[in-house]
């Protein structure tokens, strides 16, 4: 059963490109299928184009999907990720 959580991105710049790759590095690591969701458009946390093309800004509210062999461990970890990088 995958797991999800919500993020609002607080970060004055955004979901930029620091950030954006090391959130892929983080779901690179993981065994599990890692979605990030932005309104009606869904990336690949795997794939920085695709982080990147959602265009995330401050105020946007995030949805990562964690599906697969480690999704508890994985999913706990993205959480931290999130808030310790985009607050």
């Amino acid at each position: 059963m995958a797991r999800s959580f919500t993020f609002v991105v607080t970060d004055p710049n955004g979901l930029h490109a620091r950030p954006a790759s090391e959130l892929v590095s983080k779901a690179q690591a993981c065994q599990s299928q890692v979605t990030v969701g932005l309104g009606e458009s869904v990336a690949d946390a795997k794939s920085i184009l695709g982080i990147m093309g959602l265009g995330v800004k401050c105020g946007d509210m995030l949805t990562v999907r964690v599906e697969g062999k480690d999704e508890e461990s994985a999913a706990q970890n993205l959480e931290r990720f999130f808030k310790e990088n985009l607050k």
